[in-house]
């Protein structure tokens, strides 16, 4: 899957549009945003310098201001037609080009919101920007254009298919790797290798893939470690297509399974099935993990609790594939509406219970017609290499 413009100038209208709206609402005049995965959605800039300081200025009317590093310039003109451009050299201040720009627009003193929620607006720069304006009504806008990427076009549902896909493909071999013997280094090359050649982009984060003995460490990945007969090999694979995440999980035995695994095999299927059924359009977040909650209790697993069963994903740049910092969950009792064209990692995740450890986590869409688990390639049940 190609394509030469990632977003259609008429889509990325209708998005403008949209947070213009929310701005009305809300009586802001100027929107400062921040997090490139915000940016991305508004103007289509894809490239890693955003480990420097982007902002982009949403002014309610007229032409949107993008200010980053001059050296930025090249790729800026070549994927960003919304927008005009302030670049900073190195040594100066990226917040007197957001100044500058706010003058330009007639925004120094107007109502103004700032996305502080972003891990990629130091304190440093918010402090001046706010200094430098000091006349104008600052508040925060973190949240106004997240939520609106939490439900997807029919371009962007597409896109995450096809990151699936690549998921998928990497899950396949990171799963044919595994053996005896096998480092997790070569685990890892044949996962990228394979997801690569499907067409993924570099993921958000991961592949994150360890040894029965990290089972428990949620974020870290391979180091150079041999897999023996009896280890649980984890895997957590995601792909990217045009920066959209397709996550999934599952968990490997080397050789062997332990007695009883079946169990927790049927349990995790059952799980993932109900959150499924229960990820329906006009369905509350919370009645997704209650549903996965009623298969452990039904399991004899009264106590077992979760943050979540699965959290929401779209655009991500690393270090996540969350989409942000923020994780929008399946977490108890949450009354997030569920509506179509919102994406979802689902986690039917049974580890440190009463039970063997197994886990299954797959990307989905939720579509007119209920959820659409995308990730079918990888098997689900009981994995021995």
């Amino acid at each position: 899957m190609t394509t030469d413009v990632v977003f259609p100038r008429a889509e990325l209208d209708e998005r403008l549009s949209r947070v213009r709206a929310v701005m009305a609402e809300r009586d802001i005049e100027g929107l400062l945003i921040a997090s490139p995965e915000n940016i991305y959605y508004l103007t289509g800039l894809d490239h890693w310098g955003f480990f420097a300081t982007h902002v982009l200025v949403v002014p309610r009317d007229g032409e949107l201001a993008l200010i980053t590093r001059a050296m930025e310039r090249i790729t800026v003109e070549n994927q960003v037609s919304n927008a005009v451009f302030y670049g900073h050299a190195d040594d100066e201040e990226p917040s007197d080009f957001v100044l500058r720009a706010l003058q330009k627009l007639g925004l120094a003193s107007a109502r103004l919101a700032l996305e502080l929620r972003t891990l990629f607006l130091t304190p440093h720069v918010a402090h001046l920007i706010k200094q430098g304006a000091a006349q104008a009504d600052w508040q925060d806008g973190s949240g106004i254009v997240d939520e609106l990427r939490l439900v997807k076009s029919p371009l962007e549902m597409d896109y995450t298919r096809a990151a699936a896909k690549a998921a998928d493909a990497g899950t396949l071999a990171a799963i044919e790797a595994v053996r005896d013997g096998a480092t997790d280094y070569e685990v890892a090359a044949e996962c990228q290798h394979a997801m690569c050649l499907t067409g993924s982009e570099y993921p958000g984060f991961g592949p994150f893939i360890r040894p029965t003995t990290r089972l428990g460490e949620e974020h870290t990945t391979w180091r150079g470690e041999t897999f023996r007969t009896g280890d649980a090999v984890f895997l957590e694979i995601g792909a990217a297509y045009r920066k959209y995440q397709a996550p999934m999980g599952r968990l490997v035995y080397v050789g062997k399974a332990p007695t009883g695994v079946e169990k927790s095999v049927q349990l995790a299927i059952d799980g993932m099935d109900a959150i499924a059924a229960a990820v329906t359009p006009g369905a509350k977040s919370g009645d997704a993990y209650a549903a996965w909650r009623d298969v452990a209790r039904a399991a004899g697993l009264i106590g077992y609790e979760r943050h979540h069963c699965g959290y929401l994903v779209g655009i991500g740049f690393p270090p996540s594939w969350t989409g942000g910092s923020k994780v929008t969950g399946l977490a108890p009792d949450s009354q997030l509406t569920l509506k179509p064209g919102m994406s979802f990692h689902l986690h039917s995740w049974f580890t440190n219970t009463d039970c063997v450890d197994y886990f299954i986590s797959n990307t989905a869409l939720l579509t007119d017609q209920g959820c659409e688990i995308l990730t079918t390639q990888s098997p689900q049940t009981l994995i021995v290499r």
